[in-house]
């Protein structure tokens, strides 16, 4: 078997590499505002945690203020997003969503 095949059921398949980003942020949808904060950010998507997040298959938009020391520049950088949540937990009384990036924008700002 080549090893880029030896996945099992049970570890989901990466994309993309995910850095562990602990953000607040706001999520809109569905004329609500949700507030969470990032676990884990990629560039396919968004691990959220916070005590109520929108249900799967929900279209989100969302703002996420990228620290100058992350982007490796020296202003933040702002980027504005529009995804979509795709799966949800249960995790010490409070719920993580997992959203994928359908659309995005970049924007350096003074945050």
């Amino acid at each position: 078997m080549n090893p880029s095949q030896a996945v099992t059921d049970n570890e989901p398949v990466r994309a993309s590499v995910r850095f562990p980003l602990h953000l607040a942020v706001t999520l809109n949808a569905d004329g609500r505002e949700y507030r969470a904060v990032t676990r884990d950010v990629s560039a396919n998507g968004v691990l959220f945690i916070g005590e109520e997040l929108p249900p799967v298959d929900t279209v989100i938009r969302f703002r996420i203020n990228m620290p100058a020391d992350v982007m490796g520049g020296t202003g933040d950088v702002v980027v504005s997003c529009v995804g979509r949540i795709v799966r949800h937990r249960a995790e010490n009384g409070l719920t993580v969503a997992a959203a994928v990036i359908d659309e995005y924008s970049l924007k350096a700002e003074q945050v």
